[in-house]
C-alpha cells in the first residue's frame, strides 16, 4: 500500500475556516512547503498531492522547489488539461522527473465549478472536458514513447510529438471524478484512479464497476481514495479535535456552503454533501469516518478520526475493499502529519501494509 500526504499550497491553519483569532493561519510560503515536505520526506510517506487552481500556488514551480530539499518523496503534480497542450504537459512532465530523479508523478483534474473554470477562459461542458481529457492523455502518453507521435482527434491534430528524452520512469497517472464520463476515462486510460473518502457500503459498487470498465477495456487499474485524518493516541483525544473544529464552523458558514454544494455540478462533490445534509448530528458516517470537515470545505469532506489502531483498522478496512492508495490530509497538514507518521503509520507496517521504513531511528540522549 502507499500513503501519500497533501502539501497545503493554498495555506494551512489550525482551523478548517481559519476565522477565529486564535487559528494563526499558515501562508504558502517556500519555507513552510518546505517544512511540511521534509517532514513527510523524513517519516515515509510516498508521495504529496499537490492541487491546482486559482487559490493555489502553482503546483509544477511549488514541487519543483523541493526537489533539492528532500530526498525519497515523491511529488504527485495535479494540473488541468485543457490550460495546455498534452506535448508541453509531456515536456514539462519529463523534465521534472530528471531534475527528481525519478520523483514525478500526474493528477489529471477535469471537474471543476464553472466559476474556476470561467477565470481561465474555459466554458466547455462536462462532456466535452472529458472527451478532451481522453485525447490528452493519449497524446501524452504518445509523447514519452521512444517514436515521435501523430495523432488527428477531435481536439487535437498532433504532428511527431515527443520529448527531448523518455522520462525514466514513466511518469503513472492519477484521476478523479464520480460521473460516468469520468469512470469511462479512467478505466480506458490512466493508471490509477482515486475516490472521495465515501463510507465502504456507497464507495464498493463504484470500486466494482470501475474495475469491470477497464477488463473490459482490456486493462487494470489501482485505486486509491482521499481523506482527512484525525489520529491520536486515544479516542477520546482525536475526537475532542474533531468536536473543536466543529465549533470553528458557525452556521452561517455552513449554510452558505450547503447552498454552493446544491448547485454544483461535481457529481463527486454532490455526494460528499449527501452524506451529512448540512445537519451536524449526521457527521459520523461509517465507524471512524467522520464527514464534519465538509460542512464548510469543498472537495473531500471526510476525515479518519480515532486513535491509532482505530485509523489503522479502517485503512486495512478499505485495503480489503481494494484501494492500495491513500491520500490524507489534516489541520495543520504539518502537525497532523508527524501524529500520522509516527502514530499510524507503524501499526501499518507492522501488519505489512506498508514496506520498512529506511530511516531507522536513533536514541535520543536523555541529559542524565
Amino acid at each position: 500500500m502507499r500513503v501519500h500526504w497533501f502539501l497545503p499550497t493554498g495555506g494551512d491553519a489550525r482551523d478548517v475556516l481559519p476565522t477565529a483569532p486564535d487559528a494563526h493561519p499558515r501562508a504558502p510560503d517556500h519555507g513552510y512547503l518546505a517544512q511540511v515536505a521534509m517532514a513527510c520526506d523524513r517519516l515515509g510517506y510516498d508521495a504529496m498531492l499537490t492541487p491546482c487552481g486559482t487559490g493555489c500556488e502553482d503546483a509544477w514551480l511549488a514541487t519543483a522547489s523541493l526537489i533539492p530539499l528532500t530526498r525519497r518523496i515523491r511529488f504527485l503534480v495535479a494540473f488541468r488539461p485543457a490550460l495546455l497542450t498534452p506535448t508541453l504537459a509531456a515536456q514539462m512532465a519529463s523534465t521534472h522527473q530528471r531534475l527528481s530523479g525519478g520523483r514525478m508523478l500526474v493528477n489529471i483534474v477535469t471537474g471543476a465549478e464553472a466559476a474556476e473554470l470561467a477565470r481561465f477562459g474555459v466554458h466547455d461542458d462536462k462532456d466535452t472536458r472529458y472527451a478532451q481529457t481522453a485525447e490528452f492523455l493519449q497524446v501524452m502518453r504518445g509523447a514519452w514513447s521512444r517514436e515521435p507521435f501523430d495523432f488527428d482527434g477531435r481536439f487535437y491534430r498532433v504532428a511527431g510529438a515527443t520529448t527531448r528524452e523518455v522520462p525514466d520512469p514513466v511518469p503513472e497517472i492519477y484521476f478523479g471524478g464520480a460521473s460516468d464520463a469520468a469512470e469511462r476515462v479512467a478505466a480506458e486510460h490512466v493508471d490509477v484512479y482515486l475516490a472521495w473518502g465515501e463510507p465502504p457500503a456507497m464507495v464498493r459498487e463504484r470500486v466494482q464497476r470501475v474495475r469491470s470498465l477497464a477488463a473490459a477495456a482490456g486493462r487494470t487499474l489501482r485505486l486509491g481514495i482521499r481523506f482527512h485524518v484525525i489520529a491520536r493516541p486515544t479516542a477520546a483525544e482525536a475526537w475532542a479535535f474533531a468536536d473543536r473544529l466543529l465549533t470553528g464552523m458557525d452556521a452561517e458558514a455552513i449554510a452558505a456552503a450547503q447552498h454552493d454544494f446544491a448547485a454544483t455540478q461535481s457529481v463527486g462533490q454532490r455526494r460528499m454533501a449527501e452524506l451529512h445534509g448540512g445537519d451536524p448530528g449526521r457527521l459520523v458516517v461509517h465507524p471512524n469516518v467522520w464527514a464534519g470537515f465538509g460542512l464548510v470545505r469543498g472537495g473531500v469532506g471526510t476525515g479518519l478520526v480515532g486513535s491509532y489502531e482505530e485509523v489503522a483498522e479502517r485503512i486495512a478496512e478499505y485495503h480489503d475493499l481494494g484501494f492500495e492508495e491513500l491520500i490524507l490530509s489534516g489541520y495543520p497538514h504539518l502537525e497532523e502529519a508527524y501524529w500520522f507518521g509516527e502514530g499510524v503509520m507503524p501499526i501499518l507496517r507492522e501488519a505489512g501494509l506498508l514496506p520498512p521504513l529506511d530511516a531507522p531511528g536513533s536514541p535520543v540522549f536523555s541529559f542524565r
